[in-house]
């Protein structure tokens, strides 16, 4: 039996509307049969002509809200979300009138979509060009490319449509293919977020060609220099690397210096139009090369160096660098670009860490730094001690309390936490040692390597596409690490830094960094 109360759950706007036809239940045979009821009342259309929608769109929901969970095949592909329901409207306004019954709806043709999103319950939104270009290309199995070419945009324009679509829950996307093997040691971690990465990263060093010439450079070979065709080609294999793995793409540009790459504005400019987040890690450059960038895409940080107080950073990177940085950093804030500040930690500026953070309280929006990796000209400078690193840490995250632009990058910063009983975070690359895991480098001369800082050679990529390099042993092997941290309880957000093991003469597959004191009394 139909009761008043049942109706007025599953059609509270309606009912709200209908408030002086009292026991319109009793001419119902079913709950759903009311859309129609009314559409068949000239009276109550003539005074409510949109209600026949709404009670079309209450259905919906209650039908949605109400179906039993069922089973959800493996996704392969990006899928609409099958409990979602596109229904045809002739008027605008109507889900306002959820929120307020007053709301008059206006005469307009359109579409509302009703869907359930999972640990999210049910969502309704009228739905815009962009989502019914989303659902015409994943139900008609459309490529990007033929989408882009079709609609005279960019695939970078495409993929943001489909991002934007599967975000809200309008469509299914498969999980990402770049995680960590079933074998790889867990540990206490278990967690998805230090196992899965959404997002793969290609660091490019698109040229060696640098105005600096700092006295830790691990790389002043002189290389085959990028062509431009070859670039763009390299642009399209990590494009469908990242459509095969079902992940996002990130290009961090780099170098030598990247913006003095002759065709780097053609290459960045390739990249946005291939839906890229586009990073720099740099040197100061003037204002209108990066209001160029600007014109281009924004880029999602750009990356300077400092390696301590005035003083000392000018004897590593050359007289007037430190002031250089610091007016460059204020050109960034000027124009709203995300900054970092990387330092090299060595014995001989370890005490200015905390002092140079400070300096940049006001003037980066994060601060960090990588420890030395004793390989090309860096071989000359000494490393910090071993025995004062457990302490320089615990400094370090005390004052990071204090100062927001201080971040946690070095893995066995977890260490210190563990021991405090404090959550760990992602270590060096949120993933502990990404190398060779959710990034590559890319060299000028096509060369790959698991990780810039020490020689880690994977294969060429004008030899093979990213993919199989990707998954040749070479990589599987560097992105295993080093077997001594196969026991570590911390192990999926550590693994210590390959480059500083390498650079001290450690065997990086078999011993542990040599800065962890991890089980060491």
């Amino acid at each position: 039996m139909i009761t008043s109360a049942t109706i007025k759950s599953i059609y509270p706007v309606s009912c709200a509307l209908l408030a002086d036809r009292p026991g319109i239940e009793n001419l119902l045979s079913e709950a759903s049969a009311l859309p129609e009821l009314l559409r068949d009342d000239p009276q109550i259309c003539l005074k409510y002509p949109y209600i026949v929608d709404l009670a079309r769109i209450e259905w919906t929901r209650h039908t949605l809200l109400n179906q039993p969970a069922s089973p959800v095949a493996r996704i392969t592909e990006l899928t609409v979300n099958p409990a979602l329901e596109l229904l045809p409207v002739s008027w605008n306004h109507l889900l306002e009138c959820f929120d307020d019954s007053k709301i008059i709806p206006q005469r307009e043709d359109g579409f509302v979509l009703v869907w359930k999103k999972a640990d999210a319950g049910i969502k309704m939104k009228s739905a815009t060009n962009q989502d019914l270009l989303a659902l015409k290309i994943v139900s008609e199995e459309i490529s990007t490319h033929e989408a882009a070419e079709s609609g005279k945009v960019s695939i970078g324009a495409i993929d943001d449509v489909l991002y934007r679509a599967t975000s809200r829950g309008l469509l299914l996307a498969p999980p990402s293919l770049i995680a960590r093997s079933p074998k790889f040691p867990r540990g206490i971690i278990s967690a998805e977020k230090y196992l899965v990465s959404p997002v793969f990263t290609l660091q490019w060093h698109v040229t060696q060609v640098c105005d600096l010439h700092c006295r830790h450079c691990y790389d002043r070979s002189d290389r085959s220099p990028l062509q431009l065709d070859d670039a763009v080609r390299i642009l399209d294999d990590l494009y469908e690397f990242c459509q095969q793995h079902h992940v996002y793409g990130q290009i961090s540009f780099t170098g030598g210096n990247p913006l003095l790459y002759p065709h780097f504005n053609e290459v960045y400019r390739q990249a946005a139009e291939r839906g890229f987040l586009t990073t720099i890690l740099g040197n100061p450059m003037p204002g209108y090369r990066i209001d160029e960038l600007l014109a281009i895409q924004k880029p999602g940080f750009y990356q300077v160096s400092l390696e301590g107080l005035q003083e000392h950073n000018d004897y590593i990177r050359g007289k007037g660098h430190f002031e250089r940085v610091l007016e460059f950093l204020d050109l960034l804030k000027d124009r709203d670009i995300y900054s970092m500040v990387m330092l090299t930690l060595t014995r001989a500026n370890m005490d200015q860490v905390l002092g140079l953070a400070e300096l940049l309280r006001e003037r980066t929006d994060l601060f960090t730094f990588n420890r030395l990796s004793l390989v090309g000209e860096g071989a000359d400078l000494v490393s910090a001690p071993i025995e004062n690193y457990p302490g320089f840490l615990r400094r370090y995250l005390k004052a990071a309390e204090n100062n927001l632009v201080i971040a946690r990058k070095d893995s066995l910063l977890n260490i210190v936490l563990e021991e405090d009983g404090k959550p760990v975070f992602g270590g060096c690359a949120g993933y502990g040692c990404g190398a060779a895991f959710n990034f590559v480098s890319l060299l000028p001369d096509g060369e790959v390597h698991a990780c810039r800082k020490f020689p880690s050679p994977m294969g060429n990529i004008f030899k093979q596409n990213l993919a199989q390099i990707y998954h040749a042993e070479s990589a599987r092997r560097y992105r295993g690490g080093s077997q001594a941290c196969n026991d570590c309880s911390i192990r999926p957000v550590c693994g210590g830094c390959m480059a500083v093991s390498y650079g001290m003469g450690k065997d990086i597959f078999t011993e542990r960094d040599p800065y962890c004191w991890k089980g060491v009394s």
